[in-house]
């Protein structure tokens, strides 16, 4: 196995640590990995379209999709039209949605400290940076030439 290559590294490190998601996160709170994902994108920028969420998350249409339709089924999500075009929703957590977010951030919090725990401030300051950049990167490879 070729553990040089950054981009697996990438793909290891989001794997395991989507891994006790279920565990910690899911089960216990009825929620898929796809639903928190939409959830978390949801309660920090409410109003966001499911355009957007796609968009920032990088999770296909159709998952936003499907994530959005289980969140409004168990009653955590609200669309209201947009006033601006009706055929477009604005998204926004229920009461229920919002006290599930704050349940499910914060243990996402709790394993997001164990995680970087062996690093310093400043090596989690400068991984915060370089994910950034990676991200701008990515999402404009243009910019780059």
């Amino acid at each position: 196995m070729n553990d040089d290559l950054l981009i697996l590294k990438l793909v290891r490190v989001v794997n395991f640590t989507a891994r006790p998601f279920e565990q910690r996160v899911g089960k216990p709170l009825q929620l898929s990995l796809n639903e928190w994902r939409v959830m978390a994108m949801v309660g920090a920028q409410p109003g966001c379209t499911a355009s957007q969420v796609a968009e920032h998350s990088g999770m296909d249409k159709m998952a936003v999709s499907r994530a959005l339709a289980g969140l409004q089924r168990a009653k955590r999500l609200r669309r209201h039209e947009d006033p601006t075009d009706q055929r477009r929703s604005r998204l926004y957590l229920s009461a229920a949605g919002r006290e599930v977010y704050a349940v499910a951030l914060a243990r996402a919090q709790e394993r997001e400290a164990e995680m970087l725990a062996a690093m310093t401030a400043q090596e989690r300051g400068q991984l915060g940076s370089l994910l950034d950049k990676l991200l701008t990167s990515v999402l404009h490879p243009d910019a780059n030439s």
